[in-house]
């Protein structure tokens, strides 16, 4: 059986322990067994490289040396990464080899919780499979952004909050490898209401479950 770990905490805005349990039951039915943990002291477990998938849900947090060098080297080594928002690409800012494995970091979201689009960019690609371009309503992240990255869906802003920055092109959904391991990241989901939205649950959840396939064997 896969396994999988959640770790969850950090800023108590995005609401960690409610997402938490919807991704928790999410990889339930898709077959996982799910670990849930609170502190980072879980990423410096050795038992880390065994996993099959990873959830990191811990925005503006702090990561110590000996916990990214184990995190790094569970999916270098071929564990999935996977997450969303802050939780994911705003956790451990001061970390820049996270930031190298995740393909991307949070800079800002002008003018907070506003309405955009979200266009799909490779339909092809299972995990967007069925899915149409969609009007959202969240934080619409700026982030920087590894070149490297597979991208999957896009925003345009408008510069109504940033004229600077009107019609910047910015990737929503991507994935990547990082050594064997695959990532995968989303920015959708600000709170856990937003999980009630049909495609932004369904991105999540397919892009974990493609994370989690395991190449270690190749």
């Amino acid at each position: 059986m896969r396994e999988a770990l959640i770790v969850a905490g950090g800023w108590n805005g995005h609401e960690p322990a409610q997402c938490a349990e919807i991704i928790a039951a999410m990889l339930r039915e898709a077959g996982f067994k799910v670990w849930s943990e609170t502190s980072t002291e879980a990423l410096a477990d050795p038992a880390l490289k065994d996993l099959s998938l990873i959830v990191p849900i811990m925005t503006m947090s702090k990561i110590e040396k000996e916990e990214l060098a184990n995190l790094t080297a569970a999916v270098r080594g071929g564990v999935g990464l996977a997450g969303y928002h802050g939780g994911m690409c705003d956790a451990f800012r001061d970390a820049t080899e996270y930031q190298f494995m995740c393909g991307g970091q949070w800079v800002a979201h002008p003018g907070g919780v506003i309405d955009y689009r979200v266009d799909i960019t490779r339909p092809d690609d299972p995990v967007m499979a069925g899915i149409e371009s969609f009007d959202y309503r969240s934080e619409q992240y700026y982030m920087h952004v590894d070149p490297s990255n597979e991208v999957l869906a896009t925003t345009t802003f408008s510069g109504a909050h940033a004229p600077w920055i009107d019609g910047v092109v910015m990737p929503v959904v991507w994935k990547r490898r990082y050594g064997k391991g695959r990532v995968f990241y989303s920015s959708l989901g600000h709170v856990s209401a937003e999980f009630a939205v049909p495609q932004m649950s369904a991105i999540l959840r397919r892009g974990m479950i493609w994370a989690a396939a395991d190449e270690r064997a190749e």
